[in-house]
């Protein structure tokens, strides 16, 4: 295949800024999964949609690891790296399944607040499990975003 290329955003070159341009573009394409994703339930049962789904990212996926010269380092991997990632990807099929009976039966804007809570319990889950501090602002924040969900949820 020649050469692999690198596939980085080159946007700002290496920052400390460059995870909030990525964060950014992980929230705009996710908020567009809740779009297309509503759009594509019609007639669709969620568990259907999520399979297909997971296989169209998984094929993206793979390609991406065959282009950049990735996919030799998934054999190099070590057992416990591989355990937490073959955790993390029950976690995110689990994930997909429920938002997507989430959309079945919600509105959009509904079941993408209430899933964006995600954002509290990963700091809870950070304190409890990395030992990540929470401070009064990080706090304050949690405080605001589940208040913000719930009166969205609830509008």
């Amino acid at each position: 295949m020649g050469k692999p290329i690198k596939i980085e955003m080159c946007i700002m070159g290496k920052s400390s800024m460059q995870w909030l341009i990525y964060a950014i573009l992980s929230a705009i394409t996710a908020a567009l999964v809740a779009i297309f994703g509503k759009m594509g339930l019609e007639g669709v049962d969620s568990v259907t949609a999520s399979g297909i789904r997971a296989g169209v990212m998984f094929a993206v996926i793979v390609v991406l690891m065959l282009f950049t010269g990735k996919m030799q380092i998934a054999a190099t991997l070590d057992s416990k790296s591989l355990f937490y990632i073959f955790l993390g990807g029950l976690a995110g099929a689990a994930s997909w399944i429920f938002y997507f009976l989430a959309l079945q039966y919600g509105k959009v804007s509904q079941v993408a607040s209430i899933d964006r809570l995600s954002v509290v319990f990963v700091i809870i889950f950070a304190a409890l499990f990395l030992a990540e501090k929470i401070t009064l602002p990080v706090a304050l924040g949690v405080a605001l975003m589940t208040a913000g969900a719930i009166i969205i949820a609830l509008a």
